[in-house]
């Protein structure tokens, strides 16, 4: 596996919406996601703060049943634990729901939603080292547009292969997607310092293009079940989805990227291996 840490491609203005798409994932699992609680240690996670979470996300989350029939499952979880009125234990499951909700808008609140620490780092440090060039070439606005419309494209796309699917859509990994995709089209032979976890995690140099093309690659086979027991609790598919979808969108932006010229040179290292702190 591949780790990106940094890439060498000057920017002509300030990433200032990727940077508030960084923020505001952090401040909603910071302040709004119940599952931060047991995390940063400030004490132990109940049952009934499992069944919170159950449902918070289940509340804010994306449904893919739901996203297709665009109406609200007949039940869903109360956020308390006990006795439900089968006679089973666990969460509590009220019907009709405690709540009403938009399935459409769901996808768009599933985006800022994250289940960990680690799921959240994963998905804001490629946003943050591959983001900043795609805004610089779209421009701030068209930038946003076309990373929230990568995180409904994947969704939706996730959904129609899992129609039937009641279990809840987190997390901005389509959206990402999308702008690696982007970021493959347009700087394949960027320069990325990436740690590489069979070495220890040592820096090297290495082009854009495998990076992001051995990230898609390890997505796609996770996709179709391939290095992973049944797939896990991670859509694989909405991945794949997003980053097809980015790449494809992206193709007009590449005549513009020519006529703007060559950026600013910034010569890399000779070595492909990083040494001491010049890398950071």
């Amino acid at each position: 596996m591949v780790i990106p840490i940094h890439d060498i491609n000057p920017l002509r203005r300030r990433p200032v919406v990727t940077w508030l798409l960084i923020a505001v994932n952090v401040v909603v699992f910071v302040l709004f996601t119940p599952v931060v609680t047991s995390v940063l240690g400030i004490g132990r996670e109940t049952a009934g703060d499992a069944c919170e979470q159950a449902r918070f996300f289940q509340q804010w989350g994306a449904i893919p049943r739901e996203m297709l029939t665009n109406e609200q499952l007949p039940a869903a979880y109360t956020g308390q634990a006990g006795l439900n009125v089968d006679g089973t234990t666990g969460c509590v499951i009220a019907e009709p729901p405690p709540y009403e909700k938009v399935p459409a808008l769901s996808v768009l609140t599933a985006m800022f939603l994250h289940g960990s620490w680690l799921h959240l780092i994963g998905n804001m440090l490629f946003l943050g080292v591959f983001g900043n060039n795609i805004e610089d070439r779209m421009g701030r606005l068209v930038y946003l547009l076309f990373y929230l419309a990568c995180g409904y494209v994947a969704s939706y796309g996730f959904a129609l292969a899992e129609s039937g699917s009641r279990d809840t859509l987190i997390g901005a990994s389509g959206a990402v997607a999308g702008v690696l995709g982007a970021y493959l089209v347009l700087f394949p032979r960027a320069r990325v310092i990436g740690l590489v976890s069979v070495l220890f995690f040592i820096p090297f140099w290495l082009p854009a293009w495998v990076v992001l093309t051995f990230w898609f690659g390890l997505q796609y086979l996770y996709f179709v079940g391939i290095g992973v027991s049944g797939g896990g609790a991670v859509a694989y598919g909405a991945h794949v989805i997003g980053f097809l979808f980015g790449a494809l969108v992206v193709v007009p932006f590449v005549q513009q990227l020519r006529a703007a010229g060559p950026p600013p040179r910034h010569r890399p290292p000779s070595s492909r291996w990083v040494r001491g702190s010049n890398w950071s």
